[in-house]
């Protein structure tokens, strides 16, 4: 019996050494968490169970559980080193076969796949042309290094005050006798005694070709302004012409606008610079075609799409201070090349255009599992799902219990190396004393036999 005993004990202290030193050689590896092995004793039994004076029959091994502690996440500098903080593991697809790991030592592929060292992809939610985050199905995870396709600009925002103490240069002057009114100064962008101040604003055609919209403005009375309007010197409508669409701003008393009318009011009327709700349309901009040959917009150079660009002067005031641009926006913009990636906290993956664009390409996503122990190891700091460890919860980074994403950094193995040495210290002491029962045993019998 004892030497059954001893060697059970033997065969334990075996397997704790096996795990111990399994923890230690894994002490640098990223994403690995420790395990331990769990003994349980054995007893022999009837069918009516054990006796109150049966002696144990040893030790065996129950199981070797993983400890998912967090392990130390630490800087790289590398973007697609991804650590996480938290509960969750990282879903990868080999070719449709799912596995999760904490290693989160990203790379791309020569297809710009995101990619563990061996080639498995990364699974998470992929986003639209908008940038916005389509959920609910997992997907490969792709940095698209392609140009993003350049936008027309189709609104301009900005907020303008004009100054109400400007001095006014009027549309007309009166002279003769009787008096009559006369034209004044005519606008003429080359002289800037025939305008208040001017403001520019780039913006952009369907190609990604920069232009530049000038606005004129000019005090022509007590709370009367005109805006004149070009785009690179030319008629918004037809580039041959140098005749500016114009617009009038009226305000009340206290600097609020009152009225906004455009180039319809004007003789002879025109419906190529309407105003509504305080924006102006320049009908005649056609963003989707520009003929660099006829300096014209629109398909062939004909008028095109008649929505053109709106300018909006919603925030517009004319108060007692310098006349002077306070906001500036507008929704064009060239041709960009991918210059920087950021993934944050919530796993969302943010790309940054030489053309200063940003959105969304993509986001991590990470699985919990209600029972971890029961997941399958399979080497390569990787888990399988099992039938005990349940269905794995799948969703973005920071949802629920989830953990949140530590990009440029990598999670370290979480086995404490002191401790491991005190349990191979353990293990070592456990062994020898298993033995030495052997040994005992043995003596034992070579003392019966002899008395034989």
């Amino acid at each position: 019996m004892s030497f059954n005993i001893g060697l059970s004990g033997l065969y334990a202290a075996n397997k704790q050494l096996d795990v111990t030193g399994n923890n230690i050689a894994n002490v640098a590896t990223t994403g690995f968490k420790s395990s331990r092995a769990e003994f349980e004793d054995v007893y022999s039994a009837s069918k009516l169970g054990v006796g109150s004076k049966t002696i144990g029959n040893g030790v065996r091994l129950a199981a070797v559980s993983q400890q998912f502690g967090q392990g130390d996440v630490n800087n790289t500098g590398n973007v697609l080193d991804l650590g996480i903080n938290g509960q969750g593991f990282f879903v990868l697809s080999d070719n449709g076969s799912l596995s999760y790991t904490r290693a989160g030592a990203f790379q791309t592929n020569k297809d710009n796949f995101v990619v563990t060292s061996d080639g498995v992809r990364l699974q998470g939610y992929a986003a639209d042309e908008n940038g916005k985050i389509i959920k609910g199905v997992l997907t490969d995870l792709k940095i698209d290094t392609s140009a993003l396709a350049p936008k027309a600009t189709s609104l301009i925002d900005q907020g303008i005050n004009l100054n109400s103490s400007e001095k006014s240069i009027p549309l007309t002057r009166i002279e003769g006798t009787p008096p009559a009114p006369v034209p004044n100064l005519p606008f003429d962008p080359s002289l800037d005694t025939t305008y208040t101040k001017k403001f520019e604003t780039p913006i952009y055609d369907s190609q990604g070709n920069q232009h530049v919209v000038q606005q004129y403005y000019r005090k022509t009375g007590d709370n009367q302004w005109s805006m004149y309007t070009l785009v690179d010197g030319r008629n918004p409508k037809d580039a041959t012409q140098a005749t500016p669409f114009v617009g009038t701003i009226s305000f009340n008393a206290d600097g609020s606008v009152k009225k906004m009318t455009g180039s319809e009011s004007w003789t002879p009327p025109s419906t190529d610079f309407e105003v509504a709700s305080n924006t102006f349309t320049l009908k005649g901009w056609v963003p989707s075609v520009y003929n660099a040959t006829t300096k014209t917009w629109g398909p062939n150079g004909s008028e095109g799409n008649a929505a053109g660009m709106r300018l909006s002067m919603g925030s517009t005031t004319s108060y007692n201070t310098d006349t002077t641009r306070l906001s500036q926006s507008q929704d064009g913009y060239a041709t960009g090349i991918l210059s920087n990636l950021s993934i944050d906290s919530t796993g969302v993956m943010f790309a940054s255009f030489s053309n200063q664009q940003s959105r969304a390409i993509g986001q991590v996503a990470i699985a919990s599992f209600a029972n971890e122990q029961g997941l399958e190891q399979m080497g390569g700091t990787r888990w399988k799902e099992t039938f005990s460890s349940g269905i794995p919860g799948i969703d973005a980074p920071k949802t629920g219990t989830l953990g949140s994403i530590s990009s440029n950094s990598l999670e370290a193995s979480n086995v404490n190396l002191t401790q491991e040495l005190v349990e191979l210290i353990k293990a070592q002491s456990n062994y020898q004393a298993n033995a030495k029962t052997i040994s005992t045993q043995s003596t034992i019998m070579q003392t019966i036999i002899q008395m034989t």
